[in-house]
């Protein structure tokens, strides 16, 4: 893998990887903005607006009809939560020149109409399409709605809300309904301009090409010659940004529906006071923890004391937080709580043994490994290093993960403060939001 960045102008940058391992390119656009309540979603909203139609393709029939041409090229788009930033993202897939029967400039031709697609939108008189807007705000009302249906999500994103105060990255991505009222057609595109206007903006193009033609025609082109140079307005999350504050007490927090099987969710902080690079320790940690069918959520809360149907912990390395996961039975929630509390002291007096670090370092390393073989991992590595302003090699990320020593890990588990407790328990009646 090659890679090469480049900024086009200010808080514009083009990213190329390149590689000569796959059939297909793809090319990405990512529009990257803090998280905040009063615009979130209006941002939400606007993929699905885009893909609807541009000046040039002017519903998604046509935009379809077009990649048809180019042998069945793909488009998608959508929104991710990373650290405190809401992510747009907007991507094409394409076959490669070197596996079609004539050179057909595929990659050029696929780039060109996603940053069509992105910034020359269907305008008219200053407004987007209102028939658009009101199919996308109900279609973003079903989605809000839908995320109740999913317990497991739900409580998750409960137990991050009430730890972040509903505030940064305690916001879903989606927004609320109660703001989709206020959109309009006008206010929408007034909103798209300015969101345009000052993005942090980054193209991704990744597979086997030449490099001087996609970079002739992302300068030359017309579209992002009109975008104004910005400042990038991120919020740059990464282990050593995100300080957290030792709390007094941990938060329990309780909700009731008409369900079967509880959802547990442990939000847990850490609090690193004199480790210079720790995130690769925190990795290892919790791996021991919850990260796979050997793990110790796994292994005792899952398989030996019969305790949980699903249970599993997950690193959010931008917010230095842990999530335990766990399905439960609601009369098992204080064997359950009490158990894995047992664990996490388990894990700070250095009860676990030398064989299950070398498992998680292989388990981990084979999925750094990974990154090479899949070209949206590829686009996803580089993006997030973009975002966090911490670059590394894969060899090197590799090298970091066999150098964590098992004191480090030791250290790591004493840092460890439970923040919150939710539970979502069988109670007959929906919750509120």
């Amino acid at each position: 893998m090659n890679y090469l960045k480049q900024e086009i102008k200010d808080g514009v940058k083009l990213h190329l990887i390149i590689n000569d391992g796959f059939k297909t390119d793809f090319s990405v656009i990512f529009l990257s903005i803090p998280l905040e309540k009063e615009t979130i979603s209006k941002n939400a909203i606007i993929p699905a607006i885009l893909r609807s139609g541009s000046k040039k393709y002017q519903d998604f029939q046509k935009i379809t009809e077009e990649l048809e041409m180019l042998y069945g090229a793909s488009f998608d788009c959508g929104i991710d939560k990373t650290g405190d930033n809401l992510v747009l993202k907007f991507f094409i897939e394409s076959i490669n020149d070197d596996f079609l029967p004539n050179k057909n400039d595929n990659l050029i031709k696929s780039l060109k109409i996603l940053i069509d697609i992105v910034f020359n939108p269907l305008v008219e008189k200053n407004k987007f399409n209102e028939k658009y807007v009101e199919n996308e705000k109900h279609n973003l009302e079903m989605i809000i709605n839908s995320i109740k249906d999913d317990k497991d999500l739900y409580a998750y994103e409960r137990c991050i809300n009430k730890m972040y105060n509903n505030s940064g990255y305690g916001l879903s991505k989606y927004g609320q309904i109660e703001d989709l009222k206020e959109i309009t057609p006008e206010n929408l595109y007034a909103h798209y301009q300015k969101l345009i206007d000052t993005a942090k903006i980054d193209i991704i193009v990744c597979g086997h090409f030449s490099k001087e033609k996609i970079e002739q025609l992302v300068k030359d082109d017309e579209l992002i010659k009109e975008l104004k140079p910005r400042k990038e307005n991120i919020v740059i999350n990464h282990f050593k940004k995100e300080i957290k504050e030792k709390i007094d007490e941990e938060t329990v927090l309780k909700e009731q529906f008409d369900i079967t099987q509880g959802k547990l969710v442990i939000g847990l902080d850490i609090l690193p006071n004199d480790m210079e690079d720790f995130r690769f320790a925190a990795i290892l940690y919790n791996g021991i923890l919850g990260g796979g069918a050997n793990s110790k959520l796994f292994q005792v809360v899952r398989e030996k004391e019969s305790l949980a149907y699903t249970t599993k912990s997950e690193y959010v390395v931008q917010k230095n937080n842990i999530f335990i996961r766990c399905g439960i039975e609601c009369k098992n929630y204080d064997k359950t709580v009490n158990l894995i509390k047992k664990l996490l002291d388990d894990m700070k007096n250095g009860n676990f043994t030398d064989e299950e670090i070398r498992k998680v370092k292989d388990y981990v390393v084979s999925g750094i490994d990974s990154i090479d073989e899949e070209q949206d991992a590829q686009i996803l590595f580089k993006f997030g290093q973009e975002l966090s302003k911490l670059e590394l090699s894969i060899e090197q990320y590799k090298q970091n993960i066999e150098n964590v020593t098992r004191d480090e890990i030791i250290k790591i588990a004493n840092c460890i403060q439970i923040n919150c407790i939710y539970f979502l328990e069988n109670g007959g009646q929906d919750a509120d939001n």
